[in-house]
């Protein structure tokens, strides 16, 4: 008898462990695929650069794009080689577009700006341009100061905004956010990121939230960063 029950016991420890197994596999897709809901967020998109490979523009409208943001330039001196083909292949699947400049708290705002004018054209059609505020040690050792940075990214967005005529929203990290505290002392919108769950972060209403930065799908050949708008 105790052996019969010692075989039951195991059979059911079995039957527990395939089954959590199967939970976790069904959990791991569905975090992959997973998108908000559209009754909640009704306009939804895309951040892509070129690092995120080949993108059929045609599926990633099918797969419910309405808009792209596309990383036109990096602080003075880089360009997303993938900006402007991007621009074109969204507008010709009558997606909105709009611009990304990945903000280096190290370079002075002038060549930055500059990099970004020359990069992106002077266009009314394009959705507000997008400033990504993040801290990266390789790039940014040292970072500046609180006034520093204000008084420098200040200079940055009156010369860019001048160029695009639209205000800029603040694309803020949460380190970023927790250093500088930028929410609070500059007047814009601001976009935040965090998986699956809107976060409070900014300490304010937000705009715009990267929902998952590993969203698969076969319109891109690498994970996407799937972006939803407040209504």
């Amino acid at each position: 008898m105790a052996k019969a029950n010692k075989a039951t016991r195991q059979r059911w420890l079995a039957a527990g462990l395939l089954a959590a197994i199967m939970a976790l596999g069904i959990g791991w897709w569905e975090a992959r695929t997973w998108t908000p809901s559209r009754d909640r967020y009704p306009l939804q998109g895309v951040w892509i650069d070129s690092g995120d490979g080949v993108v059929d523009w045609r599926l990633l409208k099918a797969r419910g794009a309405d808009f792209a943001y596309l990383t036109a330039s990096r602080g003075a001196g880089t360009r997303d080689a993938a900006f402007a083909d991007g621009l074109a292949s969204a507008r010709e699947r009558g997606m909105q577009a709009g611009a990304v400049h990945v903000y280096d708290p190290c370079t002075a705002a002038d060549g930055q700006a500059a990099n970004f004018v020359t990069t992106v054209p002077r266009d009314a059609k394009l959705l507000p341009p997008a400033i990504r505020l993040d801290l990266d040690a390789d790039a940014c050792p040292a970072p500046p100061s609180e006034a520093a940075l204000q008084g420098e990214l200040t200079t940055f967005l009156n010369q860019i905004e001048m160029h695009t005529g639209k205000p800029a929203i603040l694309m803020l990290s949460r380190s970023f956010e927790a250093r500088y505290h930028l929410a609070a002392m500059i007047d814009r919108n601001v976009w935040v990121e965090g998986d699956f769950l809107a976060p409070g972060y900014a300490g304010r209403p937000w705009v715009m939230w990267t929902a998952s930065h590993r969203l698969r799908n076969d319109a891109a050949s690498s994970p996407l960063r799937w972006v939803v708008v407040q209504p």
